[in-house]
């Protein structure tokens, strides 16, 4: 196993926070807000909640890869082609959107974001597991009737 990271600071762990709540909700609201189809809405929301766990399965399966944590090589690469697949749904979407190009510039950005924090958050949980399992104190494991 490689060594594993040191527990991320506090700032950094506030700071991945905000940008994946900031992402999101940021997206949330302008898609509330829009004067489009209910439809429409709900295909931004929709590629948003696939991107999301896209990415973070991408970053645990990248990670359990450099712990040597078995991660088949398709479930690896459907983990790439999801986050692919919905940068490229979002981005048909907004090509074809009737929206200025600011709204469309907004909604990539916090779309980004909001991936950019997910990531983010996902490598600290991570991190800060690995710090505290390797902090805890190693207490052998006994059975029903006390033997180790």
């Amino acid at each position: 196993m490689h060594a594993s990271p040191a527990k991320p600071s506090g700032a950094f762990v506030a700071a991945s926070w905000a940008a994946l709540l900031i992402g999101a909700l940021v997206f949330s609201t302008g898609l509330w807000n829009a004067r489009m189809q209910l439809n429409e809405k709900g295909y931004y929301f929709t590629v948003l909640a696939y991107g999301l766990f896209s990415v973070i399965s991408l970053q645990k399966s990248v990670r359990d890869r450099m712990e040597d944590i078995p991660v088949t090589n398709l479930y690896f690469g459907l983990c790439w082609v999801s986050v692919m697949l919905c940068i490229l749904l979002l981005g048909v979407g907004l090509w074809n959107a009737e929206l200025q190009s600011t709204e469309k510039g907004f909604y990539a950005m916090s779309f980004l974001l909001a991936l950019f924090g997910a990531v983010t958050v996902q490598k600290n949980v991570r991190d800060s597991q690995n710090a505290a399992d390797k902090d805890a104190p190693h207490h052998a494991v006994h059975d029903e009737d006390g033997r180790a």
